[in-house]
């Protein structure tokens, strides 16, 4: 809380000027003022300067991973609200995004999803699940790019990582779509702790799965791989630290 207090405070003359703006991205949802490369061009400048605002500092590796198409699903472990911010730095083509729905109404969070549109999951009705799982398989397959945490909560024990969900990956299945496990370290220092000392995050883009790879494996068996893929990494960038 204390760190989202010197954002706030840092950055609080720019604050009216960029509502407004994403206000008016919001309003147009069918894209037909501002392209969803411009409104997510802008949103992702806020991101930075919020976060060189709030002390943070970004290492980042595996850029060079990501698919040369758009169309494709990044998988990372999920330490806590920081995250999309992490994503939002280091993402130069623009992705949506499958999160909670208790937050869906929180104010100029309910206009950036909007102005994005991202997905809100509620999480105790499988069948609104299964429905927003299914409208990001549709998106993908039309070329969008989607980030899914696939742990369906965040850890709460720093880097250990939860069981990753199959079902999160039913959306990859169905788009034959290349998925991307992303590593994220310490990502839950910047809100968790109470400081506002400067901390460092880190996020690696692995090698992705492209459907060929994981054509023949049920979708119990590729949250085991990716889950298992992610651990691996983090701990050995843990042991290089």
């Amino acid at each position: 809380m204390k760190r989202i207090l010197l954002m706030v405070i840092k950055l609080l003359g720019h604050v009216p000027a960029w509502f407004w703006r994403i206000c008016s991205f919001a309003k147009d949802t069918e894209e037909q003022r501002y392209s969803i490369e411009e409104k997510y061009n802008y949103i992702r400048e806020i991101a930075i300067k919020a976060n060189k605002a709030g002390r943070v500092t970004i290492v980042s590796s595996g850029e060079e991973n990501l698919p040369e198409e758009d169309g494709y699903i990044l998988y990372p472990n999920h330490q806590g609200m920081f995250d999309v911010l992490a994503f939002l730095e280091t993402m130069k083509r623009p992705f949506s995004l499958v999160f909670k729905q208790e937050v869906k109404d929180i104010i100029l969070l309910k206009q950036i999803r909007e102005a994005l549109h991202y997905i809100p999951m509620d999480r105790s009705d499988m069948k609104q699940s299964m429905k927003v799982i299914l409208e990001a398989s549709n998106r993908v397959k039309a070329g969008e790019n989607f980030l899914i945490f696939a742990e369906g909560t965040r850890s709460r024990k720093g880097n250990e990582i939860l069981p990753f969900k199959a079902g999160a990956f039913k959306a990859a299945t169905r788009a034959k779509a290349p998925i991307v496990p992303v590593a994220l370290l310490d990502s839950y220092a910047p809100f968790d702790r109470s400081t506002t000392e400067p901390v460092t995050v880190q996020i690696h883009y692995m090698k992705p799965m492209y459907y060929e790879e994981y054509a023949g494996m049920k979708t119990t068996e590729i949250a085991l791989e990716v889950e298992k893929r992610i651990r691996e990494e983090i701990h050995m960038r843990m042991k290089a630290e």
